[in-house]
């Protein structure tokens, strides 16, 4: 009787795992890119000791006054300051820019810097310069082109406002209940926030486009502009530079924001992502950020070595 209970079990188990299976199957590659950026596991802490994990000791003295880091894959969260409050995010935001340039942009479309777009002074665009909306995207992202945002919107949704609201919406879309755009850039303002915890939803759906992955992940470009001259490019993210498996993302400052960076790296078969908000300088916000991913790696190490004495 009790090995007929056992089978009975097992076999409703493998029937709940088939169902699983068959409704994964089922979803649709939107469905389940947003399946992904949804987890979030809190139970790391649950499987391994977090703070006997190497390099436990250095986070508290980071400077930054936000930051999440997240396993991809797993959604686990391997650690943690202040995730869901509401900061100012300076650059970072360009990452809503240019995914929605991805998705209602056709990259072959002519953009056209006109003097309207031409409201900062470290732009490197000028007006009359003209684009392919692809080459512009990847120019904003690389170098924190102001001024290409601004640019970027007005194509897009005719003017920045009708921007806004697109960028809003998209935010709840995903689920960024911490956040509201009020600039295509980051530019200091008080309507222009958000949270680690949101931008690391972001970070992860955007992540999921190979487009954007090739954008942020490209350290070094000569990009074209129509008139036959072109634009040398050089990211600001040090990090593809200089830290083991970084792939992206975006880097952030204003005086009202601090140095901000959203990262990501991937080794031996993890992807962490990482947002880090309100660091001390631009500098440190680099050191922080490889410090916390450095942590993360140790985490997942940690971890299979666990399940492999399991």
């Amino acid at each position: 009787m009790k090995h007929s209970r056992v089978s009975l079990f097992l076999s409703l188990c493998l029937l709940l795992l088939s169902a699983c299976a068959d409704r994964r199957a089922a979803l649709t590659p939107e469905e389940l890119r947003m399946q992904k950026i949804a987890l979030l596991d809190s139970t790391l802490g649950d499987l391994i000791a977090l703070d006997s994990v190497e390099g436990y000791d250095k986070l508290a003295t980071l400077s930054a006054e936000a930051w999440l880091l997240v396993e991809d894959s797993t959604g686990f969260i391997v650690s943690q300051k202040n995730a869901t409050r509401k900061r100012f995010i300076a650059s970072i935001t360009k990452m809503m820019t240019c995914l929605l340039a991805l998705e209602a942009g056709n990259p072959g479309d002519t953009v056209c810097v006109s003097p309207g777009d031409c409201l900062t002074r470290n732009a490197w665009v000028k007006a009359g310069d003209a684009f392919l909306l692809s080459d512009l995207t990847r120019e904003m992202m690389m170098v924190s082109d102001n001024d290409a945002a601004y640019a970027l919107a007005r194509h897009i949704a005719g003017d920045t406002l009708a921007f806004y609201d697109m960028m809003n919406w998209k935010a709840r879309y995903l689920g960024m209940d911490s956040t509201h755009f009020a600039s295509p850039n980051g530019m200091p303002s008080d309507s222009n926030y958000s949270s680690a915890s949101d931008l690391v939803r972001l970070s992860r759906y955007c992540l999921c486009d190979s487009v954007f992955s090739q954008m942020v992940g490209t350290w070094e470009a000569d990009l074209p502009l129509l008139d036959g001259r072109h634009m040398p490019c050089q990211n600001t993210n040090l990090l593809l530079a200089s830290y083991e498996g970084c792939i992206g993302i975006k880097t952030g400052y204003t005086r009202q924001a601090g140095s901000c960076l959203a990262s990501a790296a991937r080794r031996d078969g993890h992807t962490l992502v990482l947002v880090l908000l309100g660091s001390r300088s631009k500098s440190v916000r680099f050191r922080e950020s490889a410090i916390l991913l450095d942590y993360g790696f140790s985490a997942m190490k940690a971890l299979s070595e666990r399940q492999e004495r399991s």
